[in-house]
């Protein structure tokens, strides 16, 4: 295992990291379109810790002597409803999940122990997302959509 495929890997990890983080900010301002604010900020927050799993991959590629390519995987879409919306990031976590399994083993066959720590805390994050995702389609199948959205709604959304 070579230098190349631990710096291709952390590259693909930092596509990945800024896709989410710009697909949860879109996420955050369609929910305030709804309504539902509260949901909204939580999915600021999920932003902010994206953005903070890719400051942690530019810092690994470039200690490593490589240069950081900023790009998006793909490009954020909006949901039309609130199952579209977990589910397309459910289906995005559970990618990351596999990914990020395979390149801390990637990693530690290279013997570097730096990168599959990283892979590894990031990946544990992430299966709390994943955890966090499949409760809410849970509760939202349960509940019904409207139900459901009663949680997310402070009360003073829309309100200046």
């Amino acid at each position: 295992m070579s230098n190349a495929t631990t710096i291709t890997n952390l590259q693909q990890a930092l596509h990945m990291e800024m896709t989410a983080a710009h697909q949860y900010q879109l996420h955050a301002h369609v929910l305030n379109d709804w309504g539902l604010d509260i949901l909204a900020e939580k999915m600021r927050g999920e932003m902010q810790e994206e953005l903070g799993h890719s400051d942690a991959y530019i810092e690994r590629i470039l200690f490593l002597g490589a240069k950081p390519e900023l790009e998006l995987q793909k490009n954020p879409k909006a949901a039309d409803n609130l199952e579209e919306m977990f589910t397309a990031d459910l289906k995005d976590e559970m990618e990351a999940i596999d990914f990020y399994t395979q390149a801390a083993a990637q990693a530690a066959e290279a013997g570097d122990v730096g990168t599959r720590t990283l892979f590894e805390r990031i990946l544990l994050e992430e299966e709390g997302h994943k955890a966090w995702l499949e409760t809410e389609l849970s509760l939202l199948k349960r509940l019904g959509e409207s139900a459901f959205s009663a949680r997310y709604v402070s009360g003073t959304a829309g309100q200046d």
